[in-house]
């Protein structure tokens, strides 16, 4: 038996013992009077003389993380969510029943104290314990090396010991949720109205993704997991909704690596009346929120870079982008023989059938993307690889769309919407005949959606932006897999 086991085995043994001291192992409700992190903010400056002075109690609750005895006392540490404190178990406050029970504590778990502020002779901020309440038993010891826990697949695999270990993690989620809610705050704040469309959809559509397929038995049909929302908002915009938005999960059957996960959270929304500059100017000033709300404005540090979120951020045209970066001659842009030749002085594998936008989008995506670290809007995007964008008036082969990179990467999405249903139909088929071709993310045709569209769509501009690469930003984290709670992973090999 591996030690492990071992100690599992021991502490089994120890609901026998705690129940014949008529302790239940696993209790009931306990009312505290504190968060550990309130106690902290009220009194971690407050000195030994004063705490002695105004006798200042407490009720807490945690799981114990550190413990040490020595003679007829202990001391404890118990974390509380991403915090901890010290409690001091000492047989003549606590009585002998309490201390006996004491005795039978072992790390992961869970107690709570009723007791008294004070400061040790080392100065730490301790609570005396009076009473003391049993509420449940850790069975699995802790991972070993678990404080400070840097082995990334027991991280990402058990996240609950990751939180026990890594009280920094803790941050990193209520950053998450708190980005979350200013976004909500920000877009109701400027009349956008939260909605809520389908998860499972007939066809899938808004994205160049390969959906995740299921089966439903009573209807007998197939249903996608949804690879956007975007279909279904801007058939709200066509019934008369203004602005709206959603905030979700999106689905798609590709890799898995630093910065895509097959589920992952966005935001998008659709303003009628507005345009892809509209969009532009809100992003700036949403982000500008964020930043004030979380850092208190200025710029922020990402994996060693300084970003400046000051606005207005620079704005590119695409094809501009990928002239400046690879300092190719402009008959790149428009030869298509000239184009596979860059394209393979890169190292870049061209198919042979791909058209001269193809090639050009795998130079852009190689050489361009990368090395936008300050905040930059990629304007003018070709309508080949738009197909929902509404078309430049000033050039046809374009479209009033931009994509936003920070850091290097892809953040955002927004463009002015296509609203003739005539040329979406048009598009559509383009995508059909891609995907007969072999292109298993081109789009699906929606006949419907070009149906709401002939009911007429009023000039809309739609934008969709990456959760969880936005709280990579904000928190400084390299992985997508750091900034989603339970990410997606192969099977667990047996041990």
């Amino acid at each position: 038996m591996d030690e492990s086991n071992e100690q599992r085995a021991q502490r089994i043994q120890k609901l026998d013992v705690l129940r014949s001291m008529g302790v239940h192992p696993y209790g009931t409700r306990f009312e505290t009077t504190h968060r550990v992190s309130r106690l902290l903010a009220a009194h971690g400056a407050t000195g030994k003389d004063e705490l002695d002075q105004r006798s200042i109690d407490c009720r807490i609750a945690g799981r114990i993380v550190a413990l040490r005895r020595f003679g007829k006392a202990a001391f404890a540490s118990l974390q509380d969510g991403a915090d901890r404190l010290q409690v001091y178990l000492k047989k003549d406050v606590l009585g002998d029943d309490a201390y006996r029970l004491s005795r039978e504590l072992d790390l992961g778990d869970w107690i709570g104290v009723e007791g008294r502020l004070f400061r040790t002779k080392t100065d730490e901020l301790t609570v005396e314990v009076r009473t003391l309440t049993f509420l449940s038993k850790g069975l699995r010891p802790l991972p070993e090396k678990w404080h400070g826990l840097t082995d990334i697949e027991t991280r990402y695999r058990q996240r609950y010991v990751d939180l026990i270990a890594n009280p920094n993690v803790h941050a990193v989620f209520e950053t998450r949720s708190r980005i979350m809610a200013g976004i909500r705050a920000y877009l109701t704040g400027h009349g956008f109205l939260e909605v809520e469309t389908p998860m499972m959809q007939p066809i899938p559509g808004g994205a160049t993704a390969r959906p995740f397929v299921t089966h439903h038995n009573a209807l007998d049909r197939d249903l996608y997991l949804r690879v956007a929302p975007e279909l279904y908002l801007k058939r709200l915009i066509v019934g008369g909704f203004q602005r709206v938005f959603e905030i979700n999960r999106n689905f798609r059957n590709e890799g898995i690596s630093t910065i895509h996960n097959p589920e992952f959270t966005m935001l998008e929304f659709y303003q009628a009346y507005a345009d892809y500059r509209d969009l532009m100017a809100l992003t700036e000033d949403l982000f500008g929120a964020l930043a004030r709300d979380l850092l208190g404005g200025g710029p922020l540090e990402y994996q060693g870079a300084v970003i400046d979120l000051t606005p207005p951020w620079r704005r590119l045209p695409y094809f501009d982008a990928i002239i400046e970066y690879t300092a190719f001659d402009r008959d790149v842009l428009e030869d298509r023989a000239a184009a596979t030749a860059a394209a393979r002085r890169l190292g870049l594998d061209v198919p042979g059938d791909a058209s001269l936008v193809g090639i050009l989008n795998l130079i852009f995506e190689e050489t361009v993307e990368h090395r936008l670290m300050q905040p930059t809007f990629i304007t003018d995007y070709p309508t080949e690889i738009s197909p929902l964008s509404r078309r430049k008036d000033a050039d046809p082969r374009l479209t009033d769309r931009f994509e936003l990179f920070i850091a290097g990467r892809e953040l955002a999405n927004g463009f002015s919407e296509l609203n003739d249903p005539l040329d979406q139909r048009q598009r559509f088929e383009a995508q059909v005949a891609q995907r007969e071709a072999g292109d298993d993310e081109a789009h699906y045709f929606d006949e419907d959606f070009l149906r709401a569209l002939e009911y007429g769509m009023p000039p809309t501009a739609g934008e969709g932006i990456g959760i969880d690469r936005l709280v990579m930003l904000f928190t400084n984290q390299a992985s997508i897999r750091d900034v989603i709670l339970f990410p997606q992973l192969r099977p667990e090999k047996p041990s």
